[in-house]
């Protein structure tokens, strides 16, 4: 069986899954998109897009459009949170673009989601499907879901997410360890700050114990986000989901001590939604014979290096790209993506809990300078990734 001939199902329609279904599609591999919500909803909340996730819409076909609405920040600016003291000004911008051979975005999440939906056939995305059952059958896996129906394919690639059923089936059930830590975000119109500038950087305010980032949304500059990360009692309980709202009393009483700068962009947002941080620890392993996880489901992170979904946006391309390369002999792809994906997506989940990425002088040649879709389909960066260590 050639890898064009393949069954291959997608469960979880974020921007991993869509991502890998549009690779999968641009390689000449049909796929077919199983998704638990009834609707896509514009969730409100912004995403970084660095050079090496950019470089996955080049190759999907969507970087002009995202071009079009993104914002291009000119640096990444870190800033102490209480004397406004810069403490590392990383260019973005037109240097980055030169050094890495793409921009930096940043934009409204659903701008990204909706870019990558529009390249997937409607046809190809099956809505309404909650995933139940898992179950192998020789060389096939049935799935099903809990309208009662049930479908049978040769490969199944779990983008379901921090909450993947199909992560419990390939690697065990494993509960998500909290962080001691509570985000607040939003985005608002920029019009709310009444002519206040926030500037043209993606701007990072550090606390002893907490951060506010904030960054322009949109290449008009109408629309502003910001997310936050601060101690919260050990007894918070909720999903880890951006669908909690939060008291915007208790948000700014958060951060009273912080900058002039930071009050105002407090006070201008009308409302703000919470999140308690959640992260686990790397999985002993990403397959089990014709299934296999990407993004969220196997390697969730904090949001402390905005890589999240810069990552998953890699696995979708180099998955793609295993299984185009094997010849339909799917247990091998898989065995050839984990062993080129987990060292790298381990590095950064590391440094997400490290939370310290660009505070002082960083250099992300590592990060930025990575390309999805010309990454030698084996493992040997692996020993140079385990080189890089975190400071606590």
């Amino acid at each position: 069986m050639r890898g064009k001939d393949l069954s291959i199902a997608i469960v979880g329609a974020g921007i991993g899954g869509l991502a890998a279904a549009a690779a999968l599609r641009r390689l000449g591999i049909d796929s077919t998109v199983y998704e638990q919500a009834d609707k896509f909803t514009r969730v409100g909340a912004g995403i970084q897009q660095s050079p090496n996730a950019v470089k996955v819409h080049r190759g999907l076909g969507i970087e002009e459009r995202l071009r079009a609405v993104a914002f291009a920040p000119s640096s990444s600016l870190n800033r102490d949170a209480f004397s406004g003291k810069v403490t590392n000004d990383h260019p973005l911008g037109r240097e980055v673009e030169e050094r890495y051979g793409a921009p930096y975005l940043t934009l409204h999440r659903g701008d990204l989601h909706a870019a990558l939906a529009a390249i997937v056939p409607a046809d190809g995305v099956r809505l309404e499907k909650k995933l139940v059952a898992i179950r192998s059958s020789g060389p096939r896996v049935e799935l099903s879901f809990a309208d009662g129906s049930a479908v049978e394919a040769d490969a199944v690639i779990g983008a379901d997410g921090v909450h993947s059923l199909i992560r419990d089936h390939v690697a065990g059930p494993s509960a998500p360890r909290f962080t001691g830590r509570l985000a607040y975000r939003t985005t608002f119109p920029a019009s709310l700050l009444h002519n206040v500038d926030i500037g043209t950087s993606r701007t990072k305010w550090w606390g002893r114990d907490r951060h506010i980032v904030i960054y322009n949304i949109t290449a008009a500059r109408d629309e502003v986000y910001f997310t936050t990360s601060q101690p919260e009692q050990a007894d918070w309980v909720t999903r880890e989901s951006w669908s909690a709202k939060g008291d915007l009393a208790d948000m700014r009483a958060a951060f009273v001590s912080f900058h002039s700068d930071v009050q105002v962009v407090l006070a201008a947002a009308p409302e703000v939604h919470k999140w308690g941080i959640y992260e686990r620890d790397p999985l002993p392993t990403w397959r089990k014979g014709r299934l296999v996880l990407l993004g969220d489901a196997c390697h969730p992170m904090t949001p402390y290096m905005a890589s999240g979904a810069a990552m998953a946006l890699e696995d979708a391309v180099v998955l793609a790209r295993c299984l185009d390369d094997s010849r339909g002999d799917i247990e091998t792809a898989f065995r050839a993506y984990e062993a080129i994906r987990k060292p790298r997506a381990s590095v950064v989940q590391a440094g997400s809990s490290a939370n310290n990425w660009m505070r002082r002088e960083t250099n992300p040649d590592w990060l930025y300078g990575y390309d999805a879709w010309h990454v030698p389909l084996r493992s040997e960066e692996a020993s140079r990734l385990e080189s890089i260590t975190w400071e606590a």
